[in-house]
């Protein structure tokens, strides 16, 4: 490291590191989403600060003389704790940098893809095989990813998202793969470990941030292929408990297609929020009725109760479908709950 070829970029980043935790999260306040992700990433790749670098870029910002002979550093660690140290205002913005920060080092090989503008991004990827574009978006920051689909072709829209959901776990020869077909367009430098980065939690999260009546197009395509991975996006989509959101109106719409029985099984797990909300819109004879049945019902599986909440739950996607009311945007097992 020597001061000739520092740039303004490096020079800030061991000032940052110079000035402490905690002078860093509040100058982090200060400046804008980009260039906190630029000064981060430089950061940490920060490890040992000469004693004359440290002293000639304070001198440049025409600060004193620090105490330290040198300064050793992780980087990385270094920038963990400055967002943990953001004050309470900012923890939202700070918590969502660190992830994309995360994110990009751990993922090198895809972080320039987050710098493009989606539609770029788009027309970089639509002549690639859906697979590949898959993966891509895979590593990407969900809202930035679900921008991308936007823009891709929509004739091969549900099967980039079918191939999203069926990702796991990709291997090092995959990501080089990748690398090596993308290289000249945007520099891509390999990722060394397998990561999580895709599957059906992936797809719903990129759906949150779309247009509703592009995902519920993508999802109707997908579902001639797949009906069964389709049904399970859309019950992550939205769950029993999402029904508490509802307004009076609408809620008593769904629960006239229920039978008392049905609506007793669902409620088993449900919190006590949405008990309260469903009794307040049923008549208080039937409401006395499903309580009592709800304290005197035994152990029942959790499977057979989801399997009610998501029958329930068809019954309102029908009702929306059909445009009588809008809804807003879980697994199972055997247990004995």
């Amino acid at each position: 490291m020597a001061i000739e070829t520092l740039t303004g970029l490096n020079k800030a980043a061991v000032l940052l590191i110079c000035l402490g935790e905690e002078a860093t999260a509040r100058i982090f306040e200060e400046l804008s989403d980009e260039e906190v992700r630029q000064v981060t990433r430089t950061m940490a790749n920060i490890e040992h600060i000469p004693t004359n670098i440290k002293q000639k870029v304070f001198d440049n910002y025409r600060e004193s003389a620090t105490k330290h002979a040198g300064l050793f550093v992780k980087g990385s660690e270094f920038v963990k704790k400055a967002f943990a140290a953001t004050g309470k205002e900012g923890k939202v913005r700070a918590s969502a940098l660190f992830e994309q920060f995360v994110s990009g080092t751990e993922t090198r090989s895809l972080e320039t893809i987050a710098l493009m503008a989606p539609h770029m991004v788009a027309a970089l990827l639509e002549k690639e095989h859906p697979q590949t574009i898959a993966l891509v978006l895979s590593t990407q920051n969900v809202e930035h990813a679900s921008e991308i689909l936007s823009h891709i072709p929509e004739d091969i829209r549900a099967d980039v998202v079918y191939r999203i959901a069926k990702i796991e776990r990709v291997s090092p020869e995959v990501i080089s793969r990748i690398e090596e077909a993308l290289n000249l367009e945007i520099g891509l430098v390999g990722g060394k470990e397998q990561k999580q980065i895709g599957g059906i939690d992936k797809v719903v999260e990129i759906f949150d941030y779309m247009n509703k009546s592009v995902s519920s197009e993508i999802l109707e395509t997908m579902e001639e292929s797949d009906p069964d991975m389709a049904e399970e996006i859309r019950r992550k989509m939205f769950t029993f408990e999402n029904l508490v959101a509802l307004d009076g109106r609408s809620l008593q719409m769904v629960l006239r297609e229920i039978n008392n029985d049905s609506l007793t099984m669902a409620l088993k797990t449900a919190s006590d929020e949405m008990k309260e909300k469903i009794f307040a819109n049923m008549s208080s004879r039937a409401a006395d009725m499903i309580r009592d049945d709800l304290e005197a019902m035994g152990p029942v599986r959790l499977s057979e109760v989801e399997l009610m909440q998501q029958t329930i739950v068809k019954i309102a996607m029908k009702l929306e479908e059909e445009g009588k009311l809008i809804l807003g945007g879980g697994g199972g097992g055997d247990e004995l709950v």
